[in-house]
């Protein structure tokens, strides 16, 4: 079995949707470590306002971080999928063994 062409916006949905997931696990992880961060930042200091900060960097960072990764992933995977169209044209394609 030999792939000749990959249709680039189905290629991009898919890429889309994986890079928005990837998106959410970092957004998650910078929303930890801004949480943290946060909390010691207000116990160092006797300040209310950094900690608020924190919190909402941290919140905008799981809504924030998923969208832009997905709208990068999905624009990014259009791209790859149109190059290798041309690629493949030229090399005749990738080749598939099922087993």
């Amino acid at each position: 079995m030999v792939i000749k062409r990959v249709d680039p916006v189905s290629a991009a949905k898919i890429g889309g949707v994986l890079y928005g997931l990837l998106g959410l696990v970092i957004g998650a992880c910078v929303s930890v470590a801004a949480l943290v961060f946060s909390s010691a930042m207000a116990a160092a200091s006797d300040q209310a306002g950094g900690s608020m900060f924190g919190m909402l960097f941290g919140a905008g960072a799981i809504v924030i971080m998923p969208i832009f990764y997905g709208v990068i992933g999905f624009v990014m995977t259009l791209i790859s999928a149109a190059l290798y169209n041309v690629a493949s044209k030229i090399t005749g394609g990738v080749e598939i063994e099922a087993a």
